[in-house]
């Protein structure tokens, strides 16, 4: 059940996004179309490291999604199980907002809080699902950075809770809210390609590392609840890395390296290139039959699906895998192509990325554009906006956002489909119905993953 304060700060919610789009800046968000603090959604936020905004500067400037939500609603706590993160994420909502939020290394003081409408999970990809899955079934709506999930069974889960308790449920896919992205969608559904034959992703290769030894985790940090569903396994670090936070690592930022954690490329930019691979296909309700790895390349050896060696990054450098559909179209995703999401059809072909939408159908447009309405229409119905204001949009308006966890589920299942095929060497089979690999058990177990004593899913 809503509570009635809920409610009334998603009336006032709902009337105030058409103000929303006034110029905001610093502690000025209440501008943006808000005039009391009491009719703003307030938020708790799960993980601050540098998805959230605590990157170093950048080519273009500070980066992180934590100072877009602000503009909508008010963040009153704040949580994660790096204490220094803690301090540094209240400061920075003070400077935004001029208040200071609880600060906590615990999550369930977020979840627990009935006075929190919104959770925004910006944890590594091992405890996406713990924390989103919780938060819906405490009745809170949730923001998840991506890849929504570890594993395909958790996808299912997410799913399963978002429909039972009706939460609003945004994946943190901001490609979705791009419009370059949109207009390619809309020019395939309005037949500009023909029908579709063949798509291409490239998401690039993934970095190596020297081995690692073992040290003790940075003061501050509780390295038994960063692992939290993970296998207890000892911290291991060293400095001198090329990456922003300036070590190798089995934490902060090189999590995306390790299968305990995450998925290597395949799901972080898979997680962004291959949804909209799906949405474009229109395969959003559906999965491939095969998966192939044609050529994979991991930094250690492997054995029964697990790397032999610990002390190094482990998810794969390099690879071409072929994901085929029930009507034959295929989806080839590889390390050594263009950044981006290549369409091809029976009548032409457009490369599409964060940079650019190129190809002759997309030249023709100047002579032959596409209908009116049909960008809205592909944006499921909706001007396009920005990916958190089309959230706060579907919070307030009690309607599903254009990043939903089912659609994301079914492209992310082929994106973790990919990790299982490259890890066991071989073509794998797949029942988009039942949501199984077939006739493979040892590949099957991949599918689900137990989950660490003490971390498990609170259903």
């Amino acid at each position: 059940m809503t509570s009635p304060s809920r409610l009334d700060r998603r009336r006032f919610l709902q009337s105030s996004l058409a103000m929303s789009a006034a110029v905001w800046t610093g502690t000025a968000a209440r501008a943006a179309g808000f005039t009391s603090p009491n009719d703003r959604p307030k938020v708790g936020v799960v993980g601050c490291g540098s998805r959230w905004d605590q990157r170093a500067t950048v080519a273009n400037g500070p980066y992180g999604l934590g100072k877009e939500f602000p503009k909508f609603a008010d963040i009153v706590a704040v949580c994660d199980v790096d204490a220094n993160r803690v301090e540094k994420a209240k400061g920075l909502v003070n400077d935004w907002l001029g208040t200071t939020p609880e600060g906590t290394g615990d999550y369930r003081q977020i979840i627990d809080n009935p006075e929190i409408d919104i959770v925004h999970c910006v944890t590594p990809d091992h405890w996406h699902a713990k924390v989103a899955i919780e938060a819906m079934l405490a009745g809170k709506d949730v923001y998840c950075e991506k890849p929504m999930t570890l594993t395909i069974e958790e996808g299912r889960l997410i799913c399963d809770v978002q429909k039972q308790t009706g939460a609003i449920f945004q994946v943190g896919t901001q490609q979705r809210s791009q419009q370059q992205m949109v207009q390619a969608v809309a020019m395939i559904r309005d037949g500009r390609l023909g029908d579709l034959t063949h798509v291409s992703v490239g998401v690039g290769g993934a970095p190596t590392s020297p081995e690692l030894p073992v040290a003790e985790p940075p003061v501050g940090l509780d390295w038994d609840r960063w692992l939290g569903p993970a296998p207890m396994t000892a911290y291991r670090a060293l400095a001198g890395a090329p990456n922003e936070v300036k070590y190798w690592s089995r934490t902060h930022y090189d999590f995306r390296w390790w299968y305990e954690y995450s998925g290597g490329k395949l799901t972080d930019w898979g997680a962004h290139h291959v949804d909209i691979a799906t949405w474009g296909m229109d395969k959003t309700e559906t999965g491939p039959v095969t998966v192939d790895p044609i050529m994979v390349q991991h930094p250690v050896p492997y054995e029964d699906g697990h790397p032999t060696e610990n002390n190094r990054y482990n998810t794969a450098t390099a690879f071409h895998i072929v994901a085929t559909y029930a009507d034959g179209v295929e989806l080839t995703i590889r390390h050594d192509l263009d950044n981006g999401i290549l369409f091809e059809g029976t009548e032409g072909r457009v490369l599409v990325n964060r940079g650019r939408l190129t190809g002759t159908p997309v030249e023709e447009l100047a002579s032959n554009p596409l209908p009116d309405g049909i960008l809205e229409e592909t944006y499921k119905g909706r001007s396009l906006t920005d990916h958190v204001t089309n959230f706060f949009e579907g919070v307030a308006a009690r309607k599903e956002p254009i990043s939903d966890p089912h659609s994301h589920h079914r492209g992310l299942s082929t994106c973790h489909l990919a990790g299982i095929a490259a890890r066991l060497d071989r073509k794998i089979e797949w029942d988009p119905e039942s949501e199984q690999i077939i006739d493979d058990e040892q590949a099957n177990a991949f599918v689900a993953r137990e989950k660490r004593a003490g971390y498990e899913i609170e259903m």
